[in-house]
């Protein structure tokens, strides 16, 4: 293979990459979110400057994707902090939990997404949409919400999925150093609301070491919401290199 050949896949392994490199869509991509209030100053412990907390809210989020291009249905669960860089108001992505190898990959290499292997689950059981994480064989984490309960603003629903979003984008060097380590935004786009609904909502978070989102506890449950939506990934870009900002005060 000519140098000119690697340099244009650009993707592990050489000859068989696992995602495709494009914008991905999505049909049939299934919400539960259980947005909840939690201590103050766990949120401070995780969320990087230069973001800015306004209330200490987190949302915890299981998706199922009924069609993914490249990489066909998957569910995810994980958890997004609201906050604000600058003036502008958008979500951290602290945790992401996926069982796709391929999804796990692409999120992690081509963008910023935290995203680990584990077990979420997303069904309706009783007249309940029940959404459920294990990791390993042990259970992490808990969501249950009463069915189609009550009719949900398309407009409102369509707001809650398409705030911007943030993450930390880090690339190791050779040394045990850092070749890149930045903040990201990126935003869904080209977005159709299918359903929405909301309706009363429990949460369950059990304390784990390798998935530990009961270290943002559950105080109060303020809202839940069940949407389903065709949507775009759009790609990340930079707004803040930690790595010059340390160059700087150095």
């Amino acid at each position: 293979m000519r140098s000119e050949q690697v340099v244009r896949h650009a993707a592990t392994p050489l000859t068989a990459p696992v995602y495709p490199l494009r914008a991905t869509r999505f049909t049939d991509r299934e919400y539960l979110n259980v947005v909840y209030r939690t201590d103050p100053e766990a949120l401070r412990a995780v969320v990087p400057e230069p973001l800015e907390i306004d209330e200490p809210l987190v949302r915890f989020e299981i998706m199922k994707m009924g069609e993914v291009d490249g990489y066909g249905p998957y569910v995810e669960a994980g958890q997004v902090i609201p906050v604000r860089h600058g003036e502008e108001h958008g979500e951290y992505l602290h945790a992401m939990y996926l069982d796709s190898f391929a999804a796990t990959a692409a999120g992690r290499e081509l963008s910023a997404y935290p995203k680990v292997m584990a077990t979420p689950r997303l069904f309706t059981e009783a007249g309940t949409l029940v959404g459920t994480l294990d990791y390993g064989s042990q259970r992490v984490a808990t969501a249950t919400m009463a069915y189609k309960w009550q009719p949900l603003d398309q407009r409102e629903a369509r707001d809650q999925i398409t705030v911007p979003t943030f993450a930390v984008k880090v690339i190791p060097d050779y040394t045990g150093g850092l070749r890149v380590c930045d903040l990201v935004r990126t935003r869904i786009s080209d977005v159709t609301v299918k359903e929405a609904w909301t309706g009363p909502a429990r949460l369950q978070l059990n304390a784990h070491v390798m998935a530990p989102l009961a270290d943002l506890p559950v105080l109060e449950v303020v809202s839940a919401s069940h949407i389903v939506t065709d949507l775009t990934l759009s790609p990340v870009a930079p707004v803040h290199d930690y790595l010059a900002e340390q160059r700087r005060s150095a």
